[in-house]
């Protein structure tokens, strides 16, 4: 490896930028290649998936921005298929959280990129896969209570050897889910996104040299070290601590405690979750790489997310958390609800302790979940996934954005006419929901509502948080509004799978954001803004 900083020196300004922009085209291009050419509605639709390019020591080079509970796991991903020894054109897929995965639904494959028979990294994609198997259709069961019950569980395996697809590995992997041809057009639709940048990275090394381009690994790397270091150096050094919890497991309605200590010094960061309860009964446990992404998503929001988001940005940034607790599990925990749960609390929990260190930078609690809504049929012919958006959090200077998304994820919504087409669903109801966003001198966003009716028998499972304890507010504001699940009118968990009759309805109400600043203090006219556009009616 080149030393980063005479890689910084031994290219100019100008030649680094040029690239730095290039090697971000080369995963942005990956993104587009995977969604154009997905079939599923979960990727070609609300985009859940991301893609990276690395170098041939496993450091991430560059990401599109993508879904950032995904990005920051996946050089745990590379780090394993390294392990295995990985030959030029190979391509490996993955999807166990306990050897690089997040959780089972989250398909990842690795190609080795090569140049003279040498390889010089790799090409990552990740797509979440609308079924992988397990108990329920769309392997999203709320009541786990062991990774064999969430589908198939592929440790690093080679999909394509020498540049030749495995046809008994590419089988064995249809045999085992549910509606095989769209999973089969999904991975290719990745395996073609890890070709793209095959075909990227040769033609940066024909433009500018094998050598120049792999110089600006490291000079990227490098670049972004130091702007993040800069701006950590600038927070007030100190031990900053903050508790959460989790409403429940699937298996009982207990909380469930995270505690953090974090722990600026100097140019460092040190995120240490010690105190946190120990390995769940059910799947709300994450993988350590889960926390990581969740950490390392905070430290750029409270920074510069500008900063080009690659090995750099993290190195300052250390995570632990005991073996053993719900954020770093042990075989054979379930997990499938720690990536899209647990990863939300992680966020708001870490958010919490370093509002004490920035204030001004940390916004008040958005919904704090994604509200998970998997709906499937027993004989395979279809199965529905989407997370729902709802309310962000207020910041110091503005209202919180409505019915967005939040946190670790990072998807667009199904649209209504793509629904009713895939599958036998119609959706009665998308809508605000008025008065859910905590007051304050800035106002929280606004939760949604959305109501479908099943068309069809069908397994229906939900996995939601923020159902018991609401999104908080800072510095006076109020707490938004807890989220709501309904089947029939009647309440149900915030974590459940039932089977259900034609004709049955379905109802999500997903939180609003809290409130920042005294309520006392909100501007009149924005007041008056709030009645006329039906937000708020007290």
């Amino acid at each position: 490896m080149t030393d980063a900083t005479d890689a910084t020196d031994a290219i100019d300004p100008v030649t680094l930028e040029v690239l730095r922009n290039q090697l971000e085209s080369v995963a942005e291009e990956m993104g587009q290649t995977l969604i154009r050419g997905a079939y599923s509605p979960n990727i070609k639709e609300r985009r859940d998936c991301s893609t990276a390019l690395f170098d041939a020591e496993g450091r991430m080079i560059a990401q599109a921005e993508h879904i950032p509970v995904h990005l920051g796991a996946m050089p745990a991903a590379v780090d394993a298929v390294r392990d295995c020894e990985p030959e030029p054109g190979d391509v490996f897929v993955l999807n166990d959280p306990f050897t690089g995965g997040t959780h089972l639904p989250d398909v990842t494959m690795v190609s080795a990129l090569s140049a003279d028979d040498e390889i010089v990294g790799y090409a990552v994609s990740r797509a979440h896969h609308a079924d992988i198997g397990g108990m329920t259709p769309g392997s999203m069961p709320a009541g786990a209570r062991e990774i064999y019950q969430e589908g198939l569980r592929l440790p690093p395996t080679r999909l394509v050897e020498g540049g030749q697809l495995r046809e008994d590995v590419h089988s064995l992997v249809l045999a085992n889910v549910r509606n095989p041809r769209e999973r089969r057009a999904d991975l290719r639709a990745q395996l073609a996104a890890n070709e793209r940048a095959a075909n990227r990275l040769e033609a940066l090394f024909a433009e500018h040299g094998r050598e120049t381009v792999l110089e600006a690994f490291d000079a990227v790397i490098h670049y972004s070290r130091e702007r993040i270091v800069d701006e950590i150096a600038d927070l007030p050094d100190g031990s900053y601590e903050a508790t959460d919890v989790l409403e429940g497991d699937g298996v009982t309605d207990d909380d469930f405690e995270i505690s953090v200590t974090v722990t600026i010094d100097g140019e460092t960061i040190d995120v240490d979750f010690a105190g946190t309860d120990d390995q769940l009964a059910g799947n709300l446990n994450a993988p350590l790489a889960v926390a990581k992404s969740a950490v390392y998503f905070v430290v750029r929001c409270v920074t510069d997310p500008e900063i080009p988001p690659n090995h750099g940005c993290y190195e300052p940034v250390s995570v632990h958390a005991p073996a053993g607790t719900l954020l770093n599990p042990e075989p054979p925990a379930a997990v499938v609800g720690g990536n899209v749960e647990t990863s939300q609390r992680v966020t708001d929990v870490v958010f919490t302790a370093l509002a004490k260190a920035a204030p001004d930078r940390v916004p008040a609690q958005g919904q704090g979940t994604m509200n998970n809504l998997t709906i499937g049929a027993r004989d395979g012919s279809f199965t529905y996934y989407e997370t729902i958006g709802g309310g962000f959090g207020a910041r110091a200077d503005r209202d919180g954005m409505d019915g967005v998304q939040v946190g670790m994820t990072n998807t667009l919504n199904t649209p209504v006419e793509s629904i009713e087409t895939e599958y036998p669903l119609r959706v009665d109801r998308y809508a605000l929901r008025e008065n859910s966003g905590g007051r304050g001198r800035y106002r929280g966003g606004l939760g949604l509502e959305r109501t479908v009716t099943v068309e069809k028998d069908a397994t229906v499972s939900l996995l939601t948080e923020r159902r018991r304890h609401a999104p908080k507010g800072v510095a006076g504001g109020e707490d938004g509004a807890t989220g709501q699940n309904l089947i029939d009118g009647q309440s149900v968990p915030a974590k459940t799978t039932v089977d259900v009759e034609a004709g049955t309805t379905v109802t999500v109400r997903t939180p609003g954001g809290g409130g920042h600043g005294d309520p006392d203090e909100r501007d009149e006219e924005a007041l008056e803004g709030d009645r006329r556009g039906g937000k708020r009616t007290e």
